[in-house]
């Protein structure tokens, strides 16, 4: 156990103590009188002193100290249970027990290499010796709060420790109440050659480090989305970090306590948010992670459980984990009971040995007829009995807590009958009234019994009549009667491997409850049988329960979907004459129609993935052998479960198997890997070998038996296949000069591969292309390079393969995230002024505000996720509220409490389609226009925010009385000027209005003209903008002679509108003063009413057709140099940037707390 440091002087105890073991930093010492057997007289007399003393005063056999290079002062930091003391030194001297005195040794030693891998190079990177003591206490000190609140968490199910831990978490990072903190350790982050030693936080959305460590404050806040890579690795200094990579930057952590349970939570969490933000296209959450705020530690370490059972007895996504107990199972076949593991899920009873490949069983509940309790005995301790439908029964021993295991399994069954209720045809022979199929343990008949439906004969009989005409039977069974069928002397070994299986029958057993052992799977890599074929694959893949439990089901789709047409009707007619050309069984309508029903009914069964290519050939094979309706389920076995994420609009699923796949070459077959320094090629190669599984580049009587071996050993199967094709082609792929020549190279051997045991005749294959010219390619037998590829590549592991696919897909989701910046950032770059590294970095803002929403507020309907099927510029888009935040931080025209107002009016602008939501190239040409724009653009804009759409009759800022003239014009346009000279713009104000005429474009689309009301509004923005500004005054003494000038324009207008004449008498032309910014009534506070010098100022007047153009305004604004300089002068968008980087994410608490604080009002009494 580790202790709080404290200093000790060894002047005097060194007598007392003996160095075992010693480094420049640490010494590990044994307390003499402990381990030393018999010992000497000094060792008894300490050992016969550390035992008469009191609990509390008794020493601990071993220690480790820190001493400082250059110090007399230790520190003890580590050493084993006190407890233990007693009986070491009782066993060491009366009976000496190396067992319980190495138990001592071994926890000591755990911790010494603790700290030499940890923290011994760690140290030499401090030059001052207190650095040194400090940093060593420090890391200490956290590793013991680290174990208490270990211990505590094991006691209870929210400690102290936790709650501690989540106040300190919410202080320092600020983050909304949303974001929910799932566990946190002790740990150090390095920065280049210094460690910062601090801690880790881990919630659902964020991984956080916090450190104040010497004076200096450290906070880091990671994002799980913008993870790139996330794994193990060592440095110089450490020989296992944690390495966190993002778009820029690489962060390692390391000393963890527990390094192996940090790294997995860490992937649980990312790969969770990822797959959640990123990837619903095709991620089906859990229950329990539906709502990301609920999410546990112990809900990621069961999702973790839960994903690793249903990949390796490859169940249903659906199938949730209930238990998993040690436990053994009768193998009669090895007339022993075998140790293993016990998974009681939803639906199933699964066992797996301990020792990989020995034996698995399945069993469906469906299946189960009986489950029982024994006598317990001290042979069979707390056995159980499970009997299946097929008359076998399975013996399970050494249960822990039977009693509620068998209570728990009864209630399960009894739910699964119920919803799938199992009857059995009595008038039929004995021999056929077991379902699925025959029990050739129990019976000597080898022969296949039927599938029992859930209705009786009689009614399956009208059922058919109502139905469409549904294929009876597997397609290749009609060629196998017509004849065509291969040599004689193929036909003999197709008999020898039929009596190897049916032997085998006999011994494990033939229904989908039978024994799985490395025997079989033998048999399955010899090739099955083209009699079993179809029917082992439904037994191997599960999809005989599916078919069992779903009678009628197929039929109706069918019925449902035929005759519809649609764009998924149309790809896959367009693909049913491209399915094994080359296969008479494709050649004429029975066969393409099959293969139609069956495609349209699994696209109206899954319209998210509808139909995708490479599902045709695939469902053409198994429509060669098996029946139509059992072709289906098979289909929907391998989409659904077997191939998860293959089929759909990205094919994630099988770009994270080619990134597995490229790891796995690195690893098996390294010289060809560092030959081929791009893997990328191989891959792309390879994808059609894992979406077709070989079937469109191997010669199909040879594609059949990988076929056979995927269905029983899943996706490992093709894994290792491929690694012996590459294998067998190495040296020719080295020597290769581009990836065209290994194209050819890989074509050729697969295009060689023949199966000599196969029965039908072989087929012509056009895989490859080569020319005539070439060598001839010697020919493979495919069973040979199946044998190789389990010999030398089949010890990967399930379990393996499952945390490369978990580690890969974070890489993959994350390249098709850089895939659609790139993309949108290609299309925008060429029509805006904003350089590319700041283009990409608001890119990244703008994409953050839409996951901030995503993170903590609750789907609102407009606001939609992100959507990978979207085209690229439409993936990420923003609401209102989202686009109004983004305003306030990167915008030039910040207007104090009217940028919000003005942030609303452009959102109004920018919503061309009224959907409520803009994307991000709308975003950045408004902001363009706002930075690099030409003054005329500029004032452009802002004319179009004051006009309809973005000004509507709601708008917020209207609430005054607008409506009504608050502006009189009959003032002469005469101004005083500080040197008490008058100017007047009389004599200019004709000639100014017939010249914009003239000017104005005709070829641009006219807007709209400014109503009084709206010029109003967009003189409140004007002024707005310029407050705070250097030039404060000059501006609202130009604004104030532009807007008079305007005034006096808009009411020309009128009077010409109504009279026919622009003339009009000058009357009484007093001294008129440029008003203050306080006094101007244009930008009077109007919420609370009108001003008294307002209502007298403005004396009723019709505001008629009182009107001003945007040629009116601008060519004013150009009259007055200041505001030419305001607008043009230019503007720094970069440190917009990086204040908007550091506050994103605290604007954002800041609305969600004010949003919070009314609901708190509400709520109390």
């Amino acid at each position: 156990m580790w202790l709080k440091p404290e200093e000790v002087l060894l002047k005097n105890a060194l007598k007392l103590w003996v160095t075992q073991k010693s480094s420049c930093y640490f010494i590990l010492q044994r307390r003499r009188g402990h381990g030393e057997g018999g010992g000497r007289l000094t060792g008894r007399l300490v050992g016969a002193l550390d035992a008469v003393l009191d609990s509390n005063a008794r020493v601990a056999p071993f220690r480790i100290l820190l001493q400082v290079p250059g110090s007399q002062v230790y520190s003890p930091i580590a050493c084993v249970p006190i407890r233990t003391i007693v009986l070491v030194w009782m066993f060491s001297i009366l009976t000496p027990n190396p067992q319980v005195q190495g138990a001592t040794l071994e926890e000591i030693n755990q911790h010494w290499d603790w700290l030499e891998q940890n923290l011994l190079h760690t140290l030499s990177v401090f030059d001052n010796k207190d650095d040194i003591a400090s940093f060593v206490k420090g890391k200490v000190k956290a590793l013991i709060a680290e174990e208490t609140s270990s211990r505590l968490a094991e006691q209870e199910e929210e400690p102290e420790k936790f709650r501690e831990a989540l106040v300190k978490f919410e202080a320092r990072f600020n983050f909304p109440e949303a974001e929910k903190l799932v566990t946190y350790y002790s740990c150090c982050c390095w920065k280049g050659r210094v460690p910062r030693q601090g801690w880790l936080y881990l919630s659902i959305n964020h991984l956080c480090f916090y450190s104040f460590f010497l004076g200096k404050e450290l906070k880091l806040v990671v994002p799980w989305v913008d993870i790139q890579k996330l794994e193990r690795t060592s440095n110089v200094f450490l020989t296992d970090t944690i390495r966190i990579t993002t778009q820029n930057k690489e962060r390692d952590f390391s000393m963890f306590l527990n390094l192996d349970e940090v790294f997995k939570i860490m992937e649980q969490l990312a790969d969770v948010t990822l797959r959640r933000l990123l990837d619903n296209e095709g991620f089906d959450l859990d229950p329990g992670l539906q709502e990301p705020s609920q999410i546990t530690k112990r809900d990621l370490e069961a999702r973790a459980q839960n994903e690793f059972f249903r990949a390796f007895f490859r169940l249903p996504r659906r199938e949730k984990l209930h238990a998993v107990l040690d436990c053994s199972l009768w193998t009669p076949f090895g007339r022993c009971h075998t140790a293993g593991r016990m998974f009681a899920s939803d639906s199933y009873i699964c066992f797996a040995s301990k020792e990989a490949g020995c034996c698995k069983v399945i069993l469906p509940f469906r299946e189960v007829v009986s489950i029982e309790k024994m006598e317990d005995t001290s042979l069979l301790p707390n056995p159980i009995i499970v009997s299946v439908r097929s008359k076998m029964a399975f013996q399970f021993i050494e249960l822990t807590d039977r009693d509620s295991l068998v209570e728990s399994l009864l209630a399960r069954l009894k739910q699964v009958h119920a919803d799938h209720p199992v009857h059995y045809d009595t008038t039929r022979d004995e021999d056929l009234t077991s379902s699925v199929f025959h029990s050739a343990s129990m019976c000597g008949d080898h022969r296949f019994g039927r599938i029992e439906m859930v209705s009786s004969q009689n009614s399956e009989e009208r059922e058919k009549e109502m139905s469409p005409q549904l294929h009876p039977e597997a397609l290749v069974a009609g060629f196998r009667r017509s004849g065509s069928q291969s040599p004689d002397s193929r036909l003999p070994r197709e008999q020898i491997k039929m009596r190897l299986w049916n032997d085998h029958f006999v011994e494990y057993g033939r229904t989908v409850c039978m024994f799985r052992t490395e025997k079989i799977r033998k048999l399955v890599a010899m090739g099955i049988p083209e009699s079993l074929r179809g029917k082992l694959w439904l037994l191997f893949s599960d999809a005989v329960t599916d078919l069992a439990s779903h009678p009628g089901y197929y039929g109706n789709l069918v019925e449902e979907s035929m005759g519809k047409c649609c764009l998924v009707t149309e790809e896959i007619e367009r693909d049913l004459h491209r399915s094994l050309p080359e296969h008479p069984a494709f050649q004429n309508e029975t066969g393409i129609a099959a293969l139609r029903r069956v495609l349209t009914a699994y696209a109206h069964r899954n319209p998210r993935i509808g139909y995708c290519q490479s599902m045709n050939i695939l469902t053409s094979l198994l429509l060669l052998y098996a029946e139509e309706e059992e072709a289906f389920w098979l289909l929907v076995a391998v989409c659904e479960r077997m191939l998860p994420d293959y089929f759909n609009h990205r094919v994630i699923g099988a770009q994270v198997d080619q990134s597995v796949f490229e790891e796995l070459i690195k690893e098996q077959l390294p010289e060809l890997a560092e030959h081929m320094h791009d893997l990328s090629a191989l891959a792309s190669i390879s994808l059609s070998w894992f979406l077709t599984l070989f079937l469109s580049i191997m010669p199909l009587e040879s594609a059949v038996n990988v076929v056979d071996c995927f269905f029983y050993d899943g996706i490992k199967a093709i894994f290792q296949l491929g690694l012996a094709v590459l294998e067998a082609n190495a040296e020719d792929l080295c020597s290769s000069k581009d990836d065209s020549q290994a194209l050819m190279v890989l074509s050729r051997f697969l295009d060689h591969i023949k199966n000599e045991d196969s029965p039908g005749p072989p087929l012509g294959s056009h895989h490859a292309f080569f020319s005539d010219d070439q060598e001839p390619c010697p020919m493979t037998d495919i069973a040979d390079l199946i044998r190789d590829s389990y010999e030398k590549f089949g010890d990967q592991s399930v379990a393996q393969i499952e945390h490369m696919r978990c580690k890969h897909r974070i890489r993959v989701l994350q390249g098709h995230e850089d895939t659609t910046k790139q993309n949108v950032l290609r299309v925008v770059i060429p029509e805006v002024s904003v350089l590319p590294e700041d283009l990409e970095e608001l890119y990244d803002l703008f994409k953050r505000e839409h996951m901030m929403s995503c993170y903590w507020e609750q789907p609102r309907p407009v606001a939609l996720r992100h959507d990978p099927s979207r085209p690229y510029a439409e993936q990420y888009r923003i609401d209102a509220r989202q686009f109004a935040r983004l305003f306030q931080l990167v915008s030039p025209w910040t207007c104090g409490a009217h940028t919000e107002i003005l942030a609303e009016r452009a959102f109004r602008l920018l919503d061309e389609n009224m959907d409520h939501l803009i994307e991000f190239k709308a975003f950045v040409s408004c902001l363009d226009i706002m930075y690099n724009g030409e003054m005329n653009e500029k004032i452009k804009l802002l004319y179009r925010l004051h006009i309809p759409p973005a000004l509507t009759e709601n708008d917020r800022d209207s609430q005054s009385p607008l409506k009504n003239p608050l502006l009189s014009t009959s003032r002469p346009l005469v101004f005083g000027k500080s040197n008490g000279d008058t100017v007047d713009y009389q004599k200019q104000l004709k000639q100014m209005i017939k010249d914009l005429a003239k000017e104005k474009d005709k070829t641009e689309k006219e807007l709209p003209k400014m109503s009084q009301r709206e010029f109003i509004q967009f003189c409140k923005t004007l002024y707005s903008m310029f407050h705070e500004d250097p030039e404060e005054n000059d501006l609202y003494q130009a604004i104030a002679t532009v807007t008079t000038l305007l005034l006096q324009i808009g009411e020309v207008g009128q009077r010409g509108s109504s009279s026919g004449s622009c003339s009009q008498e000058a009357g009484e032309e007093p001294q008129a003063l440029v008003p203050s910014p306080e006094q101007d009534s244009v930008f009077a506070d109007t919420h609370n009413g009108k001003s008294p010098r307002e209502s007298q100022a403005f004396p009723e007047a019709a505001q008629g057709d009182w009107t001003v153009s945007l040629e009116h305004i601008l060519a004013s604004l150009l009259t007055e140099q200041s505001l030419v300089n305001f607008f043009e002068k230019p503007l720094d968008i970069k440190s917009k940037l990086e204040n908007a980087k550091i506050n994103q994410y605290s604007l954002k608490t800041c609305e969600m707390n004010r949003q919070s604080q009314p609901e708190l009002k509400l709520s109390s009494p």
